[in-house]
């Protein structure tokens, strides 16, 4: 999110007041003026879309159509290079660190990109564009990508690859099948608590809600399509908002843009996430902003920061940045982009709200039930029960001493997190240390819904650090090892998902995890969960106490049988594992050889999955070469 809706007119005021800005004399003279003629080089295609009988996405409508996203990336792009140009100018080199003007220069890559990502997203039919036009257009675009590749000290090959790709992690790139089949599992597993009803808890999500849970797995886009897009206001106050100025401290140091999902750094600077991910991508070891050299490379969530540019959104009637809709002024958008009044509908959960706090426990239930089933409805009542102030209670209630307050309240929670922006507030509230004492301390039924909570906000990179640092991990394995059937899918699930963080495997093993997973590989009133054991096996099996820990238990010839099974899923995960365990290591190739390995590899080389084929050939090839040094 870049700022607030903005007509052709303004934005042409906005080019304007680039265009009269004062020529700048030190060291980066030639980038601000080509960045300044590049930008004047839109000033009729501006005229053209104003003047168009197309109907104007921005000028005309109170909200950004899909349609106009490039529209959106445009503002964004000139309102961050208005800015850039501005600290550019008065950028002093005698006065300044280099690692200051790395920064600068990274930020003119930032803006570059982000300029021609607009351009090259121009729908020209949907305009009167003349073709003298579209030729400066084009000419524009095409300096916009020389000047990328100008930007060479900063590694700009693997820096525009990581803007038009998904960063993808590791782990992710292995498990993305196990992820689709537990992001649908969770649905089928979470379950009611009222014993006469077969409804389940969590309905299951919109296709975008859906997909983006499945993104967080697979890549944390750094450039989400949604992440610039530009907020929106009422006609009536348009104007003045387009004069609202942004607090300094809500502004990346980097992109210049109001932050998203702010990050802290080693350093205790923030940034936006995306953005300093990809400094780093891009080979930096120091804080853009203090020079001082990083100690480590994670990014902890600024959740103080972000409530702060949450409270002045809301305060300016501004959308919040990254949100696909929300609450606003009573009313919801709808999925077509349309508002929908919801006024009645926020009174009655507020009051709903009110009794959550009321000394009567009989009020309290009832209260309680009815946000239960609220929340389980639709999204639009997650985004209301949240407005009207519901977490925080929530989140209070989870270490209630009423059985049914505590079943109910942890529900509750776990349908709210459904919703992306939900995830933000339960963290913030402080939810997870509340959580874990409900896996501990909880009725079955509470346990395995604190579960599959935990599985929900897990989908976020950054919680997993935060579940997992919170004693969360041993209460799972004990789920998986003493829990109802439902409770351990829940808790295989998410200890599945934790585990993909690489801090959170060490955490494992040392709660036992290991023990649990192999007796469900060979324990017959176990059968079901085979599945689940040798998924999370493949993620833990490449740290070293995992490792140590599989060898332990004697569990490769348990996996050399399951190469042999015809579920493809399992014989995938089986090489999977062995491969990570001999690959370097002579004396278990061996061993796995004396054990019968070849044969079900060949025929998994030949009939598996892809990834299954991947792993038997390099184990085949890794048995070649060891029986040749025997030789």
């Amino acid at each position: 999110m870049a700022g607030v809706a903005v007509s052709p007119d303004s934005l042409l005021g906005l080019i304007a007041e680039i265009f009269e800005m004062p020529a700048n004399t030190g060291m980066f003279k030639k980038d601000c003026a080509d960045l300044a003629r590049r930008v004047c080089l839109l000033t009729h295609l501006i005229e053209e879309i104003r003047d168009s009988p197309a109907p104007e996405c921005d000028a005309s409508s109170s909200l950004i159509s899909p349609e106009c996203d490039w529209w959106s990336d445009l503002v964004v792009g000139l309102q961050a290079a208005k800015r850039l140009l501005s600290s550019a100018t008065s950028f002093q080199a005698q006065e300044s660190s280099d690692g200051a003007a790395k920064r600068i220069s990274f930020q003119f890559q930032c803006v570059t990109w982000k300029l021609e990502k607009a351009l090259s997203n121009l729908p020209y039919d949907r305009y009167d564009i003349s073709d003298e036009v579209r030729e400066q257009v084009e000419l524009a675009r095409s300096q916009l990508k020389r000047a990328m590749q100008r930007y060479g000290s900063l590694n700009s090959k693997k820096f525009s690859t990581a803007l038009s790709q998904p960063m993808e992690k590791d782990a992710f790139s292995n498990a993305k099948s196990e992820v689709t089949e537990k992001l649908e599992s969770i649905q089928e597993t979470v379950h009611s608590n009222i014993p006469s009803s077969n409804e389940k808890k969590l309905e299951p999500p919109r296709p975008k809600s859906s997909s983006v849970s499945l993104a967080f797995f697979l890549s944390k886009d750094a450039d989400d399509e949604n992440l610039e897009k530009a907020v929106t206001k009422s006609n009536d106050d348009s104007k003045n908002s387009e004069n609202l100025s942004i607090p300094e401290d809500f502004l990346c140091p980097i992109s210049l843009e109001l932050m998203k999902d702010p990050a802290i750094v080693a350093t205790g600077q923030t940034y936006e996430r995306s953005y300093i991910q990809r400094w780093i991508d891009c080979g930096n070891l120091t804080c853009p902003k203090t020079q001082q050299k990083l100690q480590h490379f994670t990014l902890t969530p600024n959740y103080v920061l972000r409530s702060l540019i949450s409270q002045w959104c809301m305060k300016h009637n501004i959308e919040q940045p990254g949100s696909g809709g929300g609450y606003m002024n009573g009313k919801t958008k709808n999925p077509d982009g349309s508002l929908r009044d919801v006024t009645g509908d926020m009174s009655a959960i507020r009051a709903l709200v009110r009794k959550l706090s009321t000394r009567s426990v009989e009020d309290r239930r009832t209260a309680l039930s009815e946000i239960r089933c609220l929340s389980k409805r639709s999204t639009d009542n997650r985004i209301l029960i949240a407005e009207a102030g519901a977490i925080p209670v929530l989140v209070k209630l989870l270490t209630s001493d009423d059985i049914e307050t505590q079943e109910n309240a942890v529900t509750c929670v776990l349908n709210l997190s459904i919703y992306e922006t939900n995830k933000e507030l339960i963290m913030l509230a402080g939810a997870v240390t509340s959580i874990v004492h409900v896996l501990r301390a909880g009725t079955m039924v509470a346990k395995e819904n604190a579960a599959a909570t935990l599985f929900s906000l897990s989908l976020a990179d950054e919680n997993k650090i935060i579940i997992g640092a919170s004693g969360a991990i041993p209460a799972l394995v004990h789920l998986l090892e003493s829990g109802s059937a439902i409770g351990k899918k829940d808790a295989a699930t998410a200890l599945f998902n934790l585990c993909i963080y690489e801090g959170n495997k060490g955490r494992a093993v040392r709660s036992g995890i290991l023990n649990p997973l192999v007796k469900m590989l060979t324990d017959s009133s176990s059968h079901r969960m085979v599945g689940e054991a040798l998924t999370i096996l493949s993620v833990l099996a490449g740290n070293e106490d995992a490792k140590a820990a599989i060898l332990k238990a004697n569990a490769i010839p348990i996996l050399i049988d399951f190469l042999q099974k015809d579920q493809p899923k399992n014989r995938e995960n089986a090489a999977a594992i062995l491969f990570s365990l001999c690959k370097r290591d002579t004396e278990k190739l061996i061993s796995i050889g004396r054990l019968g390995a070849v044969v079900p590899l060949m025929e998994l080389s030949r009939d598996g999955t892809e990834r299954a084929k991947r792993k038997a050939n390099s184990l085949l090839e890794l048995l070649r070469k060891s029986s040749k040094k025997l030789l």
